[in-house]
């Protein structure tokens, strides 16, 4: 029996993740993503991912949600600003037995796609990934991905398990936890600290940690994320800090996703990162003054791109 998954938001990361499950005879991939060049080459010459794996895969590619069929399970893959727009465009195709994975930054993603499939699924990992061309994606290493079940949407840990063997089975490293807060938060703490600083300061990542005053920032942002997710019972799965290291050690000069971002003028994730710790935080009486600015500083820069008076 075949098991059919669409990859919403078929970029860099979510490119790495069809083209490994396009190779199991047993499972058809559908790629749903809004650049028509990338959906192209795709079609015309097959996904290919260079790096740390070499790939080339054949899937279907579209722009069009309507051609993509009932899928068991998807993968939301997207920018995190284009969760909501996604799914209300994606709904259809997942019926009531079928689970959705979310991969993206920041909180908040499954709360939407919750709002229209019965059972979601969290999603984390550290794995890297960029765009070298439409239709090719470089990966940068592998590294776990933690899933578990989206706690409000009842979603039985056996289809979490169950995911998680296709997956596994496609040569992707993951892990299926009871609880998966932790690795999320884990990341949502790091995300907070290397992506607003690097986006702000125009520093790339190994710069930002060697140069004390951006390490010390990085250090009293961990410290705030910490104590926010410490409040509500959270056990964090690494240390973040270790991330922040294997990031800066890494060959070349790697900038953050929000610095990318910023240099292309497009709004940013920082709404679901540190706009959702400053949200969090202050509901639950957490100082959090530190994620309130820099969530303000993005903000004012992203206003500064539409000329205002």
């Amino acid at each position: 029996m075949t098991t059919k998954i669409c990859i919403v938001g078929c970029g860099a990361l979510g490119s790495v993740i069809a083209a490994h499950l396009a190779r199991l005879e047993d499972v058809e991939v559908f790629a749903l993503d809004v650049a028509e060049a990338h959906v192209r080459a795709i079609r015309e010459h097959r996904l290919r991912v260079s790096g740390a794996a070499n790939l080339s895969a054949k899937l279907f590619a579209t722009t069009n949600p309507s051609e993509i069929p009932s899928c068991e399970f998807g993968i939301f893959a997207t920018k995190s600003i284009h969760t909501r727009a996604a799914m209300a465009q994606t709904a259809r195709i997942f019926g009531p037995s079928s689970a959705v994975c979310s991969v993206q930054n920041g909180l908040g993603n499954e709360e939407i796609i919750a709002e229209q499939v019965r059972y979601v699924i969290r999603g984390a990992t550290t794995m890297a990934a960029h765009m070298v061309a439409p239709g090719h994606a470089g990966f940068e290493f592998y590294s776990e991905l933690w899933i578990g079940p989206f706690e409000p949407s009842g979603t039985p840990f056996s289809l979490v398990e169950q995911f998680a063997g296709i997956l596994s089975r496609a040569g992707l490293r993951v892990v299926a936890m009871p609880d998966v807060r932790g690795a999320q938060w884990t990341k949502l703490i790091f995300n907070a600290a290397v992506n607003p600083v690097g986006a702000l300061t125009l520093l790339h990542h190994g710069a930002a940690t060697r140069f004390p005053p951006t390490r010390a920032l990085y250090e009293a942002l961990l410290l705030e994320g910490e104590s926010v997710a410490k409040a509500l019972g959270v056990t964090l799965h690494g240390n973040p800090r270790n991330m922040i290291t294997e990031g800066a050690n890494a060959p070349g000069k790697r900038n953050a996703s929000m610095l990318m971002d910023v240099f292309a003028k497009r709004q940013t994730e920082v709404d679901f990162i540190n706009g959702a710790i400053a949200d969090v935080g202050e509901r639950i009486g957490v100082p959090v003054p530190l994620n309130r600015a820099i969530w303000q500083l993005v903000k004012g820069l992203e206003h500064s791109w539409t000329d205002p008076a």
